[in-house]
């Protein structure tokens, strides 16, 4: 009687019946995968194999870059601004004499670093140190020589012409647009939040020329900075000692006086000081070991990229055969 009790009490014993769920014809089996794998093992290692030696040869291929930086502060005559620091403290009455110029948030040098980066003064460097062929048709360095290999095919160095191919708006002789595009793919200018320290780099084939233009773009930065406080200061004093001519206010001839001394101030600052923006505390040195190309990287990168490439063809050569047969069992009459 337990028995029978436990026999029709029984609420489970028919899930053991059920027929398992149907596979669908779409799901791919980790077996299957992997013998597909095991047996496109020679298109994996083939592929592995061509990338990896095109990445050695690659990066054999390519010349030595160095790397020349420069640690610069802040100079005391850059901080400020005279003429808008001491508008901001007069207030309303330098504003009324026309020569409020803000309230100098950004620095001298702050506005240094940004003058570096600009098409104006990058042009005016290329220029003025006659940098066009060392920048637009170095093909490589000479070290037993000190010398930059010129690409011949690019710039004749015997009749001192340019023999590039034009295209577009651009001739054989590079425009200043081109250059300053490439200036810019090897020149930084980086600054810490935390020290308000700044670093100039310049990376280029031969580590003293990168070392030359570091110390140049230094000096030229400084030197522009300072004929641009000189040249402002100076048009501001004329401005100044006019208005002053034509107030009969005193308030109006105190504020005035007030500014034509700080004034005064800058301009004999920046007529004394070389340094006017940045002070060299580290100057850029010679590079003796090279900065690039991470050729190791490169390896091991390109036979990364080919061991990928021979898994994906594999993968998609398994995935058209198991259309091919699934489409060729869909079209059998007898199935």
């Amino acid at each position: 009687m337990n028995t029978q009790i436990t026999q029709n009490n029984s609420p489970y014993q028919s899930d053991a019946q059920f027929a398992p769920l149907p596979r669908h014809e779409d799901e791919i089996d980790l077996r299957e995968l992997f013998i597909a794998l095991w047996k496109g093992k020679w298109i994996i290692i083939a592929t592995t194999f061509i990338f990896a030696v095109g990445a050695v040869l690659y990066a054999l291929s390519q010349p030595n870059t160095y790397k020349a930086d420069a640690l610069l502060a802040p100079a005391d005559s850059g901080e400020g601004g005279g003429l808008s620091r001491m508008a901001g403290q007069l207030g309303g009455l330098a504003a009324l004499g026309g020569v409020n110029l803000g309230s100098g948030k950004i620095t001298q040098t702050d506005l240094a670093a940004q003058i570096m980066q600009s098409r104006q003064f990058l042009e005016y460097f290329i220029d003025k140190h006659n940098l066009w062929v060392p920048l637009m048709a170095t093909k490589e360095w000479d070290a037993a020589n000190n010398q930059l290999v010129i690409d011949q095919e690019i710039y004749d160095s015997q009749t001192q012409t340019w023999l590039r191919e034009p295209k577009g708006l651009r001739g054989a002789e590079p425009t200043a647009q081109e250059a300053i595009q490439v200036f810019k793919g090897m020149f930084s200018v980086n600054s810490s939040r935390d020290t308000g320290l700044y670093t100039i780099s310049i990376t280029h084939l031969s580590p003293y020329i990168a070392q030359q233009w570091v110390s140049l773009l230094v000096d030229d930065i400084n030197q522009v900075m300072r004929q641009r406080t000189i040249t402002e200061a100076t048009r501001n004093l004329a401005y100044l000692q006019e208005q002053l001519q034509r107030t009969a206010i005193a308030a109006m001839q105190a504020t005035f006086y007030s500014l034509i001394e700080e004034q005064t101030k800058s301009l004999m600052l920046a007529e004394a000081q070389d340094e006017f923006v940045f002070k060299l505390i580290d100057p850029a040195v010679v590079p003796e070991l090279k900065d690039g190309p991470k050729r190791a990287l490169i390896c091991v990168l390109g036979t990364l990229l080919g061991g990928m490439l021979g898994v994906a063809i594999v993968l998609v050569r398994f995935a058209f055969r198991r259309v091919e047969v699934a489409g060729l069992g869909a079209s059998d009459p007898r199935s």
